[in-house]
């Protein structure tokens, strides 16, 4: 059963064509927090024309699944493998933290750069800020710029009294609204780039994450929605939207359009207690149900993917290192095993190849994806899905297939038995006597 708002185009998702002689530039535009009924495109109030129009002109996923936080969706992303391994699993990455992803783990833009590509990202990294090791120019970034931790305020760019705004691992004092820094970084990079390699671009927003700041002129917008957490959080898309837009322009006028894969999805489910919408779908953002996993998604490139398509094949954030490599034709570089698949030929020949089973877990949630079932294991209690029949959750049949639930649940407690002995549950509330740095990129130690 499909819950997307518009109806299958028919035939193919997508047009299949031979490997590109050149390599394609590569842009991956995350939104933070973002919910499944938080665009124009899925109903929400806001207006997000740009956002829309990449749903008009690229293959949409039906199903695209994060994790419910973000440092191990931001993990998983960037090594093809599972946050559990990795340690990065059960929250985020606090800021009084010393661990980071393990450095014996290969990125993304470390195969890209290999491969010959101008590697860089502008946004947020939350991936490890204690050492010199952990930060994004140690990890195959030629260019980094923005944010080491989450939740900073978007317009001091401070987190916890710290200034956490940088270039290049270096802190700098800029005005401006965040949103509108990382797209005009952006955009900076892209008309400032070497041209004779292809770019890979990584464009980690913080929006709409809280706090909920936006411009005033842009909530002036919104003034008819009541509620305020919700009139904020419109106006925080709208604000994402329109520098996507900046982005998308900045391309097209350096006549990079056609020669780019872009990629654009959310880190996890929406937060309703900050005025996050996830539509029809159970549950948000830190919980296993679908409202905290089952994000919007679409990729495109003109001229190999049929615009306005929908793929039934199911995704999941551990794949899109391969599926990026596969697209551009880039030989992965890992030395460790993928988790995720290349998903690039199902998406090409508009097909859905069966999945293995698909993991998540957050602090007091996990979940499996098995086939047409999905198990949720919430708060202790087992509650089974025929996700397919029911994307909503709202009939738990636990009771009436006690030993699918028994394999399913052995299933997810096998999975967490992969959490490495190094790897840590995070610590929930700031340490009493912890003071922040300065300058939050500064103090990482070499």
């Amino acid at each position: 059963m499909s819950i997307n708002r518009r109806a299958f185009l028919g035939g193919s998702a997508a047009v299949l064509m031979a490997q590109p002689a050149k390599k394609p530039n590569v842009v991956i535009f995350l939104a933070d927090d973002l919910g499944f009924g938080d665009t124009g495109h899925s109903g929400g109030e806001m207006a997000t024309p740009n956002i829309d129009s990449l749903f008009k002109t690229g293959v949409s996923f039906d199903r695209f699944y994060a994790f419910p936080v973000c440092s191990p969706t931001r993990s998983g992303l960037m090594t093809g493998r599972s946050p559990m391994r990795l340690g990065v699993i059960w929250t985020v990455i606090r800021p009084w933290e010393k661990y980071g992803v393990p450095l014996e783990e290969h990125f993304m833009p470390q195969s890209f750069k290999a491969a010959g590509y101008e590697t860089a990202m502008t946004g947020k990294w939350h991936l490890g800020h204690s050492q010199v090791k952990f930060l994004p120019n140690s990890r195959g970034f030629d260019h980094s710029y923005g944010h080491v931790n989450g939740m900073i305020d978007y317009f001091t760019h401070m987190r916890d009294g710290g200034l956490d705004w940088h270039r290049d691992g270096k802190s700098i004092v800029e005005e401006g609204y965040s949103t509108d820094l990382i797209a005009g970084e952006a955009v900076r990079l892209i008309k400032g780039r070497d041209k004779s390699k292809p770019l890979f671009l990584y464009m980690p927003f913080n929006a709409p994450h809280s706090p909920l700041q936006a411009p005033k002129e842009t909530l002036a917008k919104y003034a008819s929605i009541k509620d305020e957490r919700r009139r904020a959080f419109v106006a925080i898309v709208d604000r994402l939207d329109m520098n996507i837009g900046r982005v998308m322009k900045a391309l097209d006028d350096e006549g990079m359009i056609k020669d780019t894969v872009i990629l654009f999805f959310s880190d996890n489910g929406g937060p309703i207690a900050q005025g996050a919408n996830n539509g029809p779908l159970r549950g948000a953002k830190a919980t296993a149900f679908e409202g905290g996993l089952r994000v919007p998604a679409v990729i495109r490139w003109d001229g190999h993917l049929k615009a306005g398509t929908i793929s039934k094949q199911v995704g999941y954030v551990v794949d899109v290192f391969p599926t990026l490599a596969g697209a551009a034709g880039v030989k992965p570089l890992n030395k460790l095993p993928f988790d995720g698949k290349n998903l690039w030929p199902a998406i090409l020949a508009g097909k859905a190849e069966p999945r293995e089973d698909l993991f998540f877990a957050v602090e007091g949630s996990l979940a499996v994806h098995h086939r047409e079932w999905k198990l949720v294991r919430h708060k202790d209690v087992n509650m089974l899905f025929q996700i397919e029949q029911d994307p909503s959750e709202k009939n738990d049949v636990a009771a009436a297939h006690p030993a699918l639930v028994k394999d399913l649940s052995a299933r997810i407690d096998k999975w967490v038995a992969l959490h490495p002995k190094q790897g840590t549950r995070g610590t929930e509330k700031m340490p009493e006597g912890f003071v922040s740095p300065e300058k939050w990129i500064e103090a990482a130690t070499p």
